[in-house]
């Protein structure tokens, strides 16, 4: 059975419905299991659970602490490009926004890169527009090629592309795909993406399905908090998960908490989530599923992440730029949306050990 066929049985107000219906009971059920369903993970994440955040916060600690130990890996976005043909309705590249457009050269690159390295980073995260006649295929393989001899992780966050397109260019050196669904809410996606390719719901529904036919490494998965309610959209994360990691089990997996923060043209939430609705949803995540990667961006205050780091976060940015160009060639082009936490990456690793964890530079190379 497909991931759509399996998401077309759940309804979203049912869904809703049920986790708001949550007792403490539920909860506390929950929290003693050893193997948690679904149905657990909607009662962690409902507002019954908001009175057990502490012992869900103790036990999500422990459990990460026990797979991933007391490290935490530190990632950076390089920003190739602000071009893109869609119209979306809470991004500052959206085409609708009247601004000059960018796309670094290969010379224009290789001085991000000099910046970048310069940080300690071997950890980078490319990220582009979605514009396919510029930054297509072939742009990312010869990008690739570029970078590949600078980290020793590569991650992308692009438009979703084939299964084919995928397989040629995990062997350049791609380890990662990040896709996020946006909202797993059909109207309110339709609402949010009027235009482009982007609009195609089921689309880029199916791609996690052909980066896992395509054999990527590890794969990223969420939604844009604040669009919908978080909680419902939460559960269909979670369920997308579910079947990723039955039938894709040789890849790895990480989450992401992204809430809509400021940007040129401006949205406003539709749902606010609180410091400690991230809490929650962060520790919620931990307990039903030990193995996946958690992942927490500079969009998020100092405050915050200051306090999320130790309950079951396991990568962190830090001194992000959102513009192509932003580290050296264009700090003023157009950002993606406005960071929170403006801390160095200095300021972060020191950060991580003062809390008595290992900020980690370098995860891996890869053999080939």
């Amino acid at each position: 059975m497909s991931f759509k066929e399996i998401f077309e049985q759940h309804k979203w107000d049912e869904v809703k419905e049920s986790i708001y219906q949550k007792t403490a009971a539920d909860v506390g059920n929950a929290l003693l299991k050893q193997k948690r369903t679904l149905e657990d993970f909607k009662a962690l994440i409902s507002p019954a659970a908001a009175a057990y955040l502490e012992p869900m916060a103790q036990l999500s600690q422990k459990l990460t602490q026990k797979r991933f130990g007391k490290t935490v890996q530190m990632y950076i976005p390089l920003y190739l490009s602000n071009e893109c043909t869609n119209i979306c309705t809470y991004c500052g590249f959206s085409l609708d926004n009247k601004v000059r457009r960018r796309t670094l050269s290969e010379d224009e690159i290789l001085q991000e890169i000099a910046v970048i390295k310069a940080l300690g980073y071997d950890h980078v995260l490319l990220v582009t527009g979605e514009a396919n006649q510029t930054v297509h295929v072939g742009y990312f393989k010869k990008v690739l090629k570029l970078i590949r001899p600078h980290f020793s992780m590569i991650s992308l966050e692009v438009q979703p592309l084939d299964t084919d397109e995928y397989a040629e260019l995990i062997p350049l050196g791609l380890n990662t795909v990040l896709v996020y669904q946006e909202t797993y809410h059909q109207e309110d996606y339709r609402k949010h993406h009027p235009k482009g390719k982007k609009s195609n719901f089921n689309y880029r529904l199916e791609t996690p399905d052909r980066l896992g036919k395509a054999g990527i490494h590890k794969m990223g998965l969420g939604v844009l908090i604040g669009l919908e309610d978080w909680r419902t959209d939460s559960f269909f994360t979670a369920l997308h998960l579910d079947y990723l990691e039955k039938t894709y089990w040789q890849t790895r997996y990480s989450l992401s908490f992204p809430r809509l923060r400021p940007f040129s043209g401006g949205l406003e939430p539709k749902v606010e989530m609180t410091d400690r609705e991230l809490v929650q949803l962060i520790c919620a995540y931990r307990i039903m599923n030990e193995e996946v990667e958690l992942s927490l961006s500079t969009r998020e205050s100092e405050k915050s992440r200051n306090h999320c780091i130790a309950l079951g976060i396991t990568s962190i940015s830090a001194g992000s730029k959102t513009n192509p160009g932003g580290y050296s060639v264009a700090p003023e082009s157009l950002e993606q949306f406005e960071i929170s936490d403006e801390r160095t990456p200095a300021q972060i690793a020191e950060l991580i050990r003062s809390k008595g964890y290992e900020p980690v530079w370098k995860d891996w190379d890869r053999f080939m």
